[in-house]
């Protein structure tokens, strides 16, 4: 992403951020400016490919298709020495189309068995290095040929995945084909034989670096024979003979640094590889459980000999390596790079321990083993942001993974160890992370990307990136042609925006449509990449202004898209989630609406509540929650099956998450605000599961279950059917003992709209027989309701105070009334006409619980500041409400009228006074 060619300074808070330059572009970029504007095209040849070689190959390939000059520079052959095709899908027609630009490449980086199959096109004989990755379905064959065409191939990298498919047959080719070969490092090899070995020891004489990791059977007698190696690892390798080893590699006369991390070798082979080998300088034994468990061991016996191991201070022990004694501490491998004299013996030792730490380290993160804590907080962590500056972009991408690795404690739930985060931070992990973030090389943005996405899980690393600039880059990363940077910057995107902190930053940053775009460019094929995206969206739309900032990209129509179309469960659930949190503004933008009208929405999100899996099946229900508190919605949901959909949801969620079991109901309670809406899950068999889930522990589902019946109980053959069923203990267990005032009160209206008599005239009628055949009795069922009923208001009507308002009915005295009865979230319950003047009509009741019910349930309705009062006093006032609540207060005098219906009465008239004066909206 680094196409700057002239010096630039961002302002970042009272801060100076300078990029960097490239001077030697500069001088001549200024001589080619007239009146502000460079003239390109009057550029020297050299500054054009000087420029060129600051960019990527897809960057480079773009910039030269510009012009015929451009295009004619652009294959220069000095520019195409190395080529990285692991970002790309490389098969037979792109290597062939590569090919005239691949004369004089030497170095080669690929990714998969098709990639291999597609070298030989490139027609590139001369290449020296080939490193390869996700090797697991490489052939024999394909590797056969790919030596056989390259002889003079000097290194050869295989890993670090296993290559399963690869055995000794293919390493004799490569001894047979590869004279020149001086590196050879191959992971996960099943069998390295004897006559493998002995082929490349006779045909090899240049082979000083071999690396068979996590090998399963390597023969260690012929290796034992390789005098030409200095380096050699066998980390991860299983059935090694360390008797051996211990006896036969000691007389190995170049060997310089062996490594045997994490194999079961004994204290006893260390000692006699150290104590016995001339030649061995470094002995790398990491994570190896026989060595670190001999408490009688000690490592400093062996002069002028390193001993690289987990209870060692392995920055302390690199620095015995140099002459000049003051390289010591946490600066070794910076200070051993920045050293003018140099020693190539030395260069080659620091490189190799480069290699094979960055490798060690990774693979040790990967494991997550118990009981390494102390390791990565003391030296691991510092280790790998040293390992993140070598000059060897391998390595540095390995630790950067090991970095983004190391710290998550747990995969699945994305949580990762606070004090191993921290440790990066204070080691100045943040910057380096946003500078390799920075490079031209999509391999080293990528893995910087991810380390940031992980470690921004804690706040406070959060926080750090935010502050470093970090949020700016993910931003411009999100945009990259490389589906794998593109990916690994929307996660980091979804981590930051998990808070409220930084979401509007990323607003500012261009990250929401970068986001967007993201949908649209990997439409298909990027299950990764889309789920990152939705999640990242899903996050910022849950705030208001980014929410219309989500919808003006076309976020929308992406989310929908994905919701309709992506198979894949991560993607749906983000997708839904997204949609639902766009959705949830109901009342300050127009997003609702709009996902309600884009095409196939509401089809999609009904049929994704059907899905095998349970987070999406959460989310859609959510969606369609929110999405019912639009009244065109609410119709079109139950259109296109949403009843039927919610109810068998509902119907199979007993033994599910408190989540999904929240939004079920809360879908259906949304739906049965319309009265056809609720009589259909009345006949659909939802009564039975909402009672089911109102018997739920958690105080959410209590909330939701009981709003839902509570419409449904609007209507008297529900009414019935949730008698019929069992429902009226679930809802008086709800009014007396759950944890939420609005599970208690709603669970209260429920039971008042059931026995203020409209059932009774229903039941009367003889449409229902079945509460006799299940022996349920109404006036049992009555009595226990309105019991539970009054003693549900009696907890918000304090005697004393009560007392003070009746003798007075002073404003103080209501209004310290109506602050001990207020239940803050019944504000947001909006009713309409027909239940206000349900409520109405209950305040002439016969009953005086249930009068005081009603009392009560207009105050909560018409509490000034409410988000609905006004809207619930208008209706009032037009229904003549104000009589019906003086004739209320009035006859409170009696003596069988209860007291609170009086003042609850009283209360309501001041609030409805008080909406009367206030101009209307």
């Amino acid at each position: 992403m680094s196409r700057r060619v002239r010096r630039k300074v961002g302002r970042k808070g009272k801060e100076k951020v300078v990029w960097p330059s490239y001077p030697e572009i500069e001088e001549e970029v200024s001589g080619s400016v007239y009146n502000g504007f460079v003239d390109w095209t009057g550029l020297p040849d050299d500054t054009v490919i000087q420029l060129f070689s600051c960019l990527n190959d897809r960057d480079r390939a773009s910039l030269a298709s510009t012009c015929k000059t451009w295009r004619v520079l652009g294959i220069s052959p000095c520019l195409w020495t190395s080529l990285d095709l692991r970002a790309h899908k490389c098969n037979d027609a792109m290597a062939t189309s590569l090919a005239s630009r691949c004369v004089n490449l030497k170095k080669l980086r690929f990714r998969g068995a098709e990639s291999a199959d597609a070298i030989l096109h490139l027609q590139a004989r001369d290449l020296r290095e080939i490193s390869g990755d996700y090797c697991r379905k490489i052939t024999d064959a394909t590797l056969s040929v790919i030596v056989a065409r390259h002889e003079a191939l000097e290194s050869l990298q295989l890993g670090p995945d296993f290559c399963e498919r690869i055995s000794s047959d293919a390493i004799k080719a490569i001894a047979f084909c590869c004279p020149k070969l001086k590196k050879l490092r191959l992971s996960g090899i099943r069998d390295v034989h004897a006559d493998a070995i002995n082929a490349l020891t006779k045909h090899c004489p240049n082979l000083t670096d071999i690396g068979f990791i996590d090998c399963l059977n390597v023969d260690e007698m012929a290796l034992g024979n390789v005098v030409s190696v200095r380096f050699l690892s066998v980390a991860g390798t299983s059935n090694m003979k360390w008797g051996v080893v211990s006896h036969l590699w000691h007389k190995l006369p170049n060997l310089t640094g062996l490594d045997v991390s994490r194999t079961d070798i004994s204290s006893a082979a260390v000692s006699r590889l150290l104590s016995s080998s001339k030649s061995l300088k470094v002995l790398c034994a990491l994570n190896c459980p026989e060595l670190e468990g001999d408490t009688n061991f000690a490592p400093r016996k062996y002069k002028s000999k390193l001993l690289l191991a987990l209870f060692t201070d392995i920055l302390k022990e690199l620095a015995l390596l140099f002459v000049d004694i003051t390289k010591k501490g946490k600066n070794v491998f910076l200070d051993w790079r920045n050293s003018v004299n140099k020693d190539k013996n030395l260069d080659d030792i620091m490189t190799w321990l480069e290699w094979i730490l960055s490798h060690t380290l990774l693979r040790i993160a990967e494991s997550n083993q118990q009981g390494l804590d102390a390791f990565w907080l003391k030296q691991g962590a510092t280790l790998l942001l040293n390992l993140m500056q070598s000059s060897q972009e391998d390595v540095q991408e390995r630790a950067a993974t090991g970095l983004a690795t190391f710290v998550v404690i747990d995969d699945e739930n994305a949580s990762i160890d606070c004090g191993r985060a921290e440790a990066v931070m204070r080691d100045g992990g943040i910057r380096l992370l946003l500078n390799l973030a920075r490079s031209w090389r999509e391999g080293l943005q990528s893995e910087a990307a991810k380390a940031i996405a992980n470690l921004s899980v804690n706040g406070q690393v959060a926080k750090a990136v935010a502050e470093e600039g970090g949020i700016d880059i993910l931003a411009g990363l999100a945009r990259s042609m490389n589906r794998l940077v593109a990916e690994e910057a929307a996660g980091g995107l979804w981590n930051l925006s998990v808070g409220e902190e930084h979401k509007g930053a990323i607003a500012e940053a261009g990250g929401v449509k970068a986001l967007v775009d993201l949908i649209f460019k990997w439409s298909s094929g990027g299950d990764g990449v889309l789920e990152r995206a939705a999640g990242a969206l899903a996050n910022l739309a849950a705030d208001d202004k980014c929410s219309t900032e989500v919808a003006v990209a076309g976020g929308v129509h992406a989310l929908v898209m994905l919701a309709r179309n992506c198979k894949f469960e991560g993607v749906q659930e983000q997708a839904a989630r997204a949609l639902a949190n766009l959705a949830a503004h109901g009342d300050s933008n127009s997003n609702n609406a709009a996902v309600g009208q884009e095409a196939g929405a509401l089809e999609a999100l009904v049929q994704l509540t059907q899905s095998p899996h349970e987070g999406v099946r959460q989310e859609a229900a959510g969606a369609l929650w929110n999405l019912s508190f639009d009244d065109r919605n609410r119709e079109a949901i139950a259109a296109a099956g949403g009843v039927e959909a919610l109810v068998a949801l509902a119907q199979g969620c007993s033994n599910a998450s408190p989540g999904l079991q929240e939004r079920a109901a809360g879908a259906l309670w949304g739906l049965s605000v319309s009265e056809a809406n609720s009589i259909a899950i009345g006949r659909e068999g939802g009564v039975v599961p909402l009672i089911a889930l109102a018997r739920s522990e958690a105080a959410d589902v209590h909330e939701t279950a009981a709003g839902a019946l509570w419409n449904l109980a609007f209507n008297p053959g529900n009414a019935l059917r949730i008698v019929e069923e069992g429902g009226v203990p679930a809802l008086v267990h709800l009014c007396s003992s759950s944890v939420s005032k609005m599970a208690r009160f709603m669970a209260a209206l429920a039971l008042a709209y059931m026995f203020d008599g409209r059932m009774d005239e229903y039941a009367l009628i003889g449409i229902s027989s079945e509460s006799i055949s299940k022996g349920v009795s109404l006036d049992g069922a009555r009595r226990m309701a309105l019991k539970h009923i009054e003693t549900f208001v009696l907890t918000f009507s304090d005697p004393q105070t009560f007392s003070a308002a009746a003798a007075s009915l002073a404003p103080a005295a209501l209004a310290q009334v109506t602050e001990g009865a207020r239940i803050q979230e019944a504000g947001h319950l909006r009713c309409s006409g027909a239940e206000i003047g349900r409520f109405v009509t209950m305040l002439r009741n016969p009953s005086s619980v249930l009068k005081s019910c009603a009392a009560f349930a207009l105050l909560q309705f018409t509490i000034p500041g409410g988000r609905h009062a006004m809207h619930h006093a208008s209706l009032m006032q037009n229904g003549g409400a104000a009589r019906v609540l003086r004739a209320a207060a009035a006859a409170a005098a009696a003596a069988t009228a209860p007291l609170e219906a009086k003042i609850f009465a009283k209360i309501v008239l001041r609030n409805l006074e008080h909406h009367h004066m206030e101009p209307s909206l």
